[in-house]
């Protein structure tokens, strides 16, 4: 009876299982039986055997095991969301050397380096989903500004950034992972008057993947207005057409607050100098009287701040934190940034790159606690799929 019940299921979902009963101490059979009880109890009861609804899926507490790959890992929030959920990471890739010194301080693995060399590679191993935060510099709306006053393209026009979202393309055409958990700025879907993202979703749909997006704001999850689109796709081979995932409605309750992360001492050289607080203000004003809202905002302790951005080392405009009667402004420290972002304190304690690097980290990074909120959906698709399929988790 040892393998009866993993025999559909692939490789690294066998070996997260042995895992897993070795670490609780239970047999392979128990930890299994235990897991399958669990989805059907979550599922009202039916057995697996029978002929089973498609019922619609609802938030979970029992994680289903998954493999993942992480793309453009950066320094992992798309990583911490998910395995917070469950999944199991068999891969990451990041070009950037800082990032990738980050990646490796917090999680021990050294991502690799190219995402243009692995849909010819042999290195990357099968998975349940793959993850990618593909750059967004081509689609953001500051992004775009730069490159035009640079006399640069933007979009797909950009060699550069804009075509690697094709190299992504013909990864998920190689490796048919079952399902796709894809993030990039709010801008993506209108830019180019909505030419990008039909360019985009009519490429996921012609490798045959049923796609959902929505726009999510992270300050119902962080203190921070940072609006970025996910998107979902899951292959119709596997699930069929329409596969029951939704988004969640915004967690209820108080918003978090900017105080709940600020620290109490912090040191001297966040404080602007008078020579920088003054020309900062002088810029908002400039701007304020030709009728744009460019310039600094000093944030209010008991709200939520401006999206952080990668280019928060310059001067930290877009969020200074007061400082009360007769003092200058500070800017966030990078522990706060951190915090600001939603990483655990734990990672972002163990800051092995300069004040410079860190704030780009942060400043590019996604807030994983909207990543799990978005996989936790993700996960209750592969648990209707489990039932629905009479115990075979996916595809292979």
């Amino acid at each position: 009876m040892t393998n009866v019940l993993i025999r559909d299921v692939p490789e690294p979902v066998r070996a997260r299982i042995r895992r897993e009963h070795q670490r609780r101490m239970v047999s392979q059979n128990a930890y299994l039986v235990s897991l399958l009880s669990d989805a059907v109890e979550q599922a009202a009861g039916p057995s697996l055997f029978d002929h089973i609804e498609e019922p619609a899926p609802q938030p979970v507490s029992c994680a289903v095991p998954f493999s993942f790959i992480d793309l453009f890992s950066g320094i992992g929030g798309l990583r911490l969301g998910l395995e917070a959920v469950g999944g199991d990471c068999v891969f990451s890739c990041e070009k950037d050397r800082y990032a990738q010194k980050t990646y490796h301080a917090w999680f021990g693995e050294n991502p690799t380096g190219d995402v243009t060399e692995l849909a010819e590679s042999d290195d990357v191993p099968q998975h349940d989903v793959l993850a990618a935060g593909f750059p967004c510099q081509p689609f953001s709306i500051a992004g775009v500004s730069k490159k035009k006053s640079l006399g640069r393209e933007h979009g797909f026009k950009d060699r550069a950034q804009g075509t690697l979202f094709f190299y992504l393309a013909t990864i998920i055409e190689r490796f048919r992972p079952p399902v796709l958990l894809l993030e990039n700025v709010k801008n993506l879907r209108s830019h180019n008057r909505g030419d990008t993202w039909r360019t985009i979703s009519g490429v996921l749909d012609e490798l045959g993947y049923a796609v959902f997006d929505k726009v999510i704001d992270a300050a119902d999850y962080v203190p921070q207005h940072r609006e970025r689109v996910l998107i979902v796709g899951f292959d119709r081979k596997v699930f069929g057409d329409n596969p029951p995932f939704q988004f969640l409605d915004p967690p209820v309750g108080p918003q978090p607050k900017l105080a709940d992360i600020l620290e109490n001492t912090v040191a001297e050289k966040y404080t602007l100098s008078d020579h920088l607080w003054q020309y900062l203000q002088d810029y908002a004003e400039r701007h304020r009287k030709k009728g744009n809202g460019f310039g600094c905002s000093v944030a209010d302790p008991n709200g939520i701040t401006r999206t952080l951005s990668a280019r928060y080392y310059k001067d930290g405009s877009e969020i200074l934190i007061p400082q009360g009667q007769g003092q200058n402004p500070r800017r966030l420290t990078p522990r706060e940034a951190g915090r600001l972002m939603g990483f655990p304190a734990q990672l972002v304690d163990r800051q092995v790159v300069s004040d410079t690097q860190a704030y780009k980290q942060f400043g590019n990074a996604v807030v994983p606690a909207v990543i799990e909120a978005v996989a936790r959906q993700i996960v209750a698709v592969l648990r209707w799929q489990l039932l629905r399929k009479n115990g075979c988790l996916l595809k292979r």
